[in-house]
């Protein structure tokens, strides 16, 4: 199956598309199904695609996210993208691709499934909660436990790493706007300045990390974007804009932060005084909670890791990242979920640049690997459902 894989990968890492625009990625998708003979909703969440195999409950879910980023790509591949300022910086493509090799896998052996497997190709991911709208869809109803992962260039290929608990953090972003009055910069007290309002703003909500949250703990304020002016140097504009992300590793911090970001914001604004206009940007990317393992879908998912992998070593317990991801949602659904990483990092080929870089590259040979884990983890999870109920219901 592996050059069948590459293939696919390849097809569809040519051809990225952004969020909700997978029209032409969910179209391969069907059409591989189609040729596995494997049944099928679509549209869910707009894009998306739920196929199943197999017949009846209990229902496990696999899941692999779709989806492109707004990148140039500078990988040095024979396959680039063909779609200009679009690329599959995240690994998506082969995520998609290795959720198609366990269909087909799956698809085999579909007479000796005790129960049924769901498989979610997720549009999305990339900040527009496609996870969260194919739960409020009703995809995710009946679901026993749910199981994805995503490619790490951090991490050697061949191995998979995970943790029990919170492995990523929440994410939400914000732009503010700070409302002045403008005027001749060699006259600035006449004015009211929104730059040096911002520019305190932006120093000031720095110790909302270092000052207000335990050492103990963990989160980000990001400032990454700044604005003032149209270009000339004697002239103080009459507003000014920046923006940014915040992250943590509890909703709770989460809810913490975000009011304080806002606090400071206006305080450190009308300090100047100034006034300050923020977002929170949730209809074009919406919160993203904390995703959080289930202890028991974590001990499993570790349990068939290592026994697929064949040697204890290769399978990492993780720290948590705090990158978002929108597999946060099934298990804030309340469905016991447990998400991995898949080692993708080989230094002859250059494979260790970072997720959402122009340079990102895949080692191909993870493919088969990761299709493995997929069916591994569907497959022994109903043969473990039915022989735990059955002791059960002996008693």
């Amino acid at each position: 199956m592996e050059a069948w894989m590459v293939n696919i990968r390849r097809e569809l890492h040519q051809w990225p598309e952004l969020i909700y625009e997978e029209h032409n990625t969910s179209a391969a998708i069907r059409r591989v199904l189609d040729e596995l003979d494997i049944p099928y909703k679509y549209p869910v969440a707009g894009t998306g695609v739920v196929a199943s195999i197999g017949k009846g409950d209990p229902v496990v879910g696999l899941r692999a996210d779709i989806d492109a980023l707004p990148i140039h790509e500078q990988a040095d591949v024979p396959f680039t993208s063909k779609n200009e300022g679009k690329m599959h910086a995240c690994g998506h493509d082969s995520h998609t691709t290795m959720l198609l090799g366990a269909a087909r896998l799956l698809k085999g052996m579909e007479s000796q499934l005790k129960g049924s497997v769901r498989l979610f190709f997720q549009p999305a991911e990339e900040g527009g909660a496609g996870a969260d709208r194919m739960i409020k869809e009703g995809a995710a109803q009946g679901l026993k436990a749910i199981f994805g992962f995503h490619v790490w260039p951090s991490m050697r290929s061949g191995h998979i790493g995970s943790r029990p608990g919170t492995i990523l953090a929440g994410a939400l972003s914000f732009e503010a706007t700070i409302n002045g009055r403008g005027g001749h910069a060699a006259m600035p007290h006449l004015t009211t300045d929104p730059v040096v309002a911002s520019a305190a703003a932006v120093v000031a909500l720095q110790s909302l990390v270092s000052r207000e949250t335990s050492p103990l703990e963990s989160a980000v304020v990001s400032v990454t974007r700044f604005s003032a002016g149209d270009g000339a140097f004697n002239v103080i504009p009459d507003t000014t804009a920046f923006g940014g992300t915040i992250r943590c590793l509890t909703h709770d911090g989460m809810m913490t932060l975000q009011k304080r970001v806002t606090e400071v914001i206006r305080a450190q604004a009308a300090s100047f005084g100034c006034t300050a206009d923020i977002s929170w940007r949730e209809e074009d990317q919406p919160y993203y909670p904390p995703t959080v393992n289930d202890k028991g879908a974590f001990e499993f998912a570790k349990d068939v890791g290592i026994r697929l992998l064949g040697d204890p070593s290769k399978f990492e317990e993780v720290l948590p990242t705090m990158a978002g991801e929108d597999f946060a949602f099934f298990g804030r659904a309340g469905i016991p979920a447990s998400f991995s990483f898949l080692g993708i990092n080989d230094p002859g080929q250059q494979t260790g640049h970072g997720l959402h870089t122009p340079r990102f590259k895949l080692d191909e040979a993870v493919l088969p690997l990761g299709a493995a884990y997929h069916t591994a983890l569907a497959t022994e999870f109903l043969d473990t459902y039915a022989a735990t109920t059955g002791k059960r219901d002996e008693l």
